[in-house]
This record gives C-alpha cells, sequence and structure tokens, in this order.
C-alpha cells in the first residue's frame, strides 16, 4: 500500500491555537473588507435611490441616519472602506516592488494596521 501522504506531518486544526504571521491578518482583513463591502453597497445604493426619489426620500434617510445604532453601522461600512483602501495601497506599493521581501513585508503589515486604527478611530469622533 503507497501512502500518498506523510503521516509523520503534524495536524493542528485548531484555530484558536495556530500562529499566524501579522502579513496573514493583514491579508485577511482585506478580503473581510471587500466582502463587507460588497454587501454594503446594496444598502447603500438604495439608501442613495431613496434619498433622491423625493424630498420626503431624503427626510426619512436623513432621520434614519441619525439613530445611533445606524451611525454604528455606518462607521462598521466606512471602516471596511478605510481598511480596504490602506491594505490597497500597500499593494499597489508592492506591486511597484517595493517592499516584497519579508521583513519590509511584515512592516508593511504593521504599518497598515497602525494607520487604520488610527484613521478609523478619527472617523468614529467624526460620525458622533
Amino acid at each position: 500500500m503507497n501512502i500518498a501522504v506523510n503521516s509523520k506531518r503534524p495536524v493542528n486544526l485548531d484555530l484558536r491555537t495556530i500562529k499566524l504571521p501579522v502579513t496573514a491578518y493583514t491579508s485577511i482583513l482585506h478580503r473581510i473588507s471587500g466582502v463587507i463591502l460588497f454587501v454594503a453597497i446594496a444598502g447603500l445604493l438604495w439608501m442613495l435611490d431613496t434619498s433622491l426619489a423625493s424630498e420626503s426620500g431624503f427626510e426619512q434617510i436623513k432621520s434614519c441616519l441619525q439613530n445611533p445604532l445606524a451611525k454604528l453601522v455606518i462607521w462598521g461600512i466606512l471602516s471596511a472602506l478605510l481598511y480596504h483602501l490602506i491594505a490597497g495601497v500597500r499593494h499597489l506599493v508592492m506591486d511597484a516592488g517595493i517592499g516584497e521581501g519579508l521583513e519590509s513585508g511584515k512592516l508593511g503589515s504593521q504599518v497598515v494596521i497602525v494607520v487604520s486604527a488610527i484613521v478609523i478611530v478619527l472617523l468614529g469622533v467624526w460620525i458622533w
């Protein structure tokens, strides 16, 4: 019997114990933020359509956005947009050949996380 897989290799499927590098976290968050933006576009387009349809529709959306829960949702969507933008700029810089090494990639990921956190906090202050 020929075994194709090395049975002596470690198998760890417990996601709580796997230690990923910082570059993996930024990549995963970049994908998650993209999915959030994709889903949020439907609601944002509906709000735009309603607000442009009539004056009463505009007032309806305006009053809805005064709700703290709506502000939280908008903050989440805009946070995803800002993170996706900052991580996307990092990818464009890497496409230009800058920061492709292991250490520079880690540094770039750390910069993305720090800058995103600062900008997202400032966004929260601006919204509220």
